[in-house]
């Protein structure tokens, strides 16, 4: 058991703490402190390095005065698998990631805290791209990256049972499952349901929601994304990034799933893409009329639309977003972004954000 001892501790000014003596903080050398199981927020100090450390959850880094500990808020989306050709599930969308205003993060899980970086460090930013198609689709999404957060590629849909990803893909034709979410990032697939004269895929799962699974005459849905306020609705126009309904920003929606010999092939019957990117699913009937599969919106996360049958392709998934955002007056980030799109930095309020739509390289911030 760990013990304080102290001869004098007093108040300051009725709002801090006051000490005679120097702070110490408990000493290691670098095997040891690399030994320890730490935690973002722990400060220990290196006697081989001569340094004070802090931990931001992945590594240690130097405090000083260039080398301060910094709180920066995100949102990682990573990009979107996509829909299957024939009687094809939809995209599941890419893993969802959150640490803005207490926000659910996807597959309904809590916030998660700001990232602690270290002034002067590199840290890595990757957006990942969505599954692409090319006839027959099934392709999984890419992982987006912020320093040691990583939202997993959403999973595509195939000929069976869905892939598993960040949000899963949905399930195939008669009695096919849909691919299982990730913990923390979003929703499982939903299931294709064999049904007589009517074959569809499952809705893939999305970050809000999982995907429904498949009834009779009528494409299965996506799941719904999830809505984020790191930045409003007219700065996610103005960037093109989400979906904007109404006065909220969704992101990683799924697919929605095929349908195959419904008659006639009308609007009201196909798998509607879930809020937040999702591409609609395709329908062909038994006349040869068919409605095509739509491609998930770029920089959502979405996952793409599944076809009814043979004719044309599925949807593919799309691209992932990274959103950092930090108290202006605390943290400012370099100038050189080499390797990523982005909005540049902006501001609002108190805060400064910037935005990274395509990419991978390096951020700092001092």
């Amino acid at each position: 058991m760990s013990e304080l001892k102290t001869n004098k501790i007093s108040t300051n000014d009725g709002n801090n703490v006051a000490m005679d003596d120097p702070l110490r903080l408990k000493n290691y050398t670098t095997n040891q402190k690399n030994a320890l199981t730490s935690v973002a927020g722990d400060l220990v100090y290196d006697t081989d390095l001569d340094k004070a450390q802090i931990h931001n959850g992945t590594s240690w880094g130097d405090i000083g005065e260039t080398d301060r500990a910094l709180d920066i808020d995100f949102l990682v989306v990573a990009g979107g698998g996509s829909g299957y050709w024939s009687y094809g599930g939809g995209g599941g969308a890419g893993g969802y990631r959150s640490s803005w205003n207490n926000e659910t993060s996807g597959g309904g899980a809590s916030s998660e805290t700001a990232h602690i970086v270290a002034a002067g460090q590199n840290y890595t930013v990757t957006v990942g791209g969505g599954g692409s198609t090319s006839g027959a689709g099934g392709v999984m999404g890419n992982d987006s990256k912020f320093a040691g957060i990583t939202s997993l590629k959403g999973g595509a849909a195939k000929a069976g049972a869905g892939y598993a990803g960040g949000s899963g893909g949905g399930g195939r034709h008669s009695s096919h499952t849909g691919g299982a979410g990730e913990t923390g990032q979003g929703y499982r697939g939903g299931n294709a349901n064999g049904v007589a004269g009517t074959s569809n895929g499952g809705g893939g799962g999305g970050a809000g929601a999982q995907g429904t699974d498949s009834v009779t005459q009528y494409g299965a849905s996506g799941g719904v994304g999830q809505i984020s306020t790191i930045i409003t609705t007219a700065q996610a126009t103005t960037y093109s990034v989400g979906e904007v309904s109404g006065s909220d920003v969704y992101y990683a929606g799924g697919g929605g799933g095929g349908l195959y010999r419904a008659d006639p092939p009308s609007l009201g019957r196909k798998g509607a893409g879930g809020l937040g990117g999702g591409g609609d699913g395709g329908i062909n009937s038994a006349a040869g009329n068919q409605l095509s599969a739509q491609s998930a919106t770029v920089n959502t996360g979405g996952g793409g639309g599944g076809q009814g049958n043979a004719g044309s392709a599925a949807g593919s998934g799309g691209s992932g977003v990274v959103i950092l955002k930090w108290l202006t007056d605390v943290a400012t980030m370099g100038a050189t972004r080499t390797g990523l799109t982005d909005s540049g930095i902006q501001t609002d309020g108190d805060y400064s954000y910037i935005i990274f739509t395509a990419g991978t390289g390096t951020v700092t911030f001092s």
